[in-house]
């Protein structure tokens, strides 16, 4: 670990039952296999109640993170805070605003994270919706990548990305993936209403369970021989095709 990475991390039982007590945001938890006490019974009540991510890993994890005594608990403190988009999306309306969201599925790469973020801040996202599991780090290189976006645009992160997705559809947000599954061009698509626009990963594109509620697909027109875009570039392809949609309505 560098040293700032090392900044961003806690151990041992009672010193992350009084971060979390503190309103410290705790990116992820590892949690020793097996491990059972009365403070760590504290501890789970804690994680249950405040659905912290946690993962179950053997002693030699944890022992490769800290030489310290750990007790069996290792923890990441994010550098930001994260919100609820249950919290979000009326906020939005009630400021008046025509919400346009991103929404993350399966991005793991943290530069790749980064340089969407900065992307989404630049083009003014009202959010950016990531899931607990199978999400990219945001550690040092994520904010740095980001040139500090992470410290201003809105980050929601959900247990279940498809609740999130059917929350926004029931607020009146439609939803359109960046898919290659489609015969639409990204141009088809009205922008002009409330907006969330889903990037998948590089490796599967959005997952087939999030493609069916979408009201709209739109893929990127590719005319040379190289298959695919970076994930990072596609976004921000999206994302400016919808502002200049709704920069030419606003006019």
């Amino acid at each position: 670990m560098n040293n700032t990475e090392e900044k961003n991390y806690i151990f041992g039982i009672r010193s992350i039952i009084e971060a979390v007590e503190a309103g410290k945001t705790i990116d992820k938890l590892f949690i020793q296999k097996g491990l059972h006490n009365d403070l760590f019974t504290e501890l789970w009540k804690l994680v249950r109640e405040k659905r912290i991510n946690y993962k179950h890993v053997p002693l030699e994890k944890i022992n490769r993170l800290t030489k310290k005594n750990h007790q069996g608990v290792f923890a990441f403190i994010s550098p930001i805070d994260f919100h609820n988009i249950e919290d979000v999306v009326p906020n939005l309306y009630e400021q008046g605003k025509n919400p346009l969201v991103l929404v993350l599925d399966r991005i793991t790469d943290v530069r790749n994270f980064g340089a969407i973020a900065r992307t989404a801040e630049c083009a003014g996202v009202d959010a950016i919706i990531i899931p607990e599991q199978n999400a990219a780090a945001i550690n040092a290189d994520a904010i740095k990548t980001s040139a500090g976006a992470l410290h201003k645009v809105t980050v929601c992160r959900t247990w279940n990305l498809k609740l999130a997705l059917q929350f926004m559809k029931e607020s009146g947000i439609q939803l359109i993936s960046c898919t290659e599954k489609t015969q639409e061009d990204i141009y088809k698509p009205n922008y002009t209403t409330p907006t969330a626009i889903i990037i998948g990963s590089e490796e599967d594109g959005v997952s087939p369970e999030f493609l069916k509620m979408c009201d709209g697909r739109a893929k990127i027109p590719m005319n040379g021989k190289i298959a695919s875009l970076n994930v990072s570039v596609s976004t921000g392809i999206i994302l400016y095709e919808a502002i200049r949609q709704r920069g030419k309505h606003d006019s």
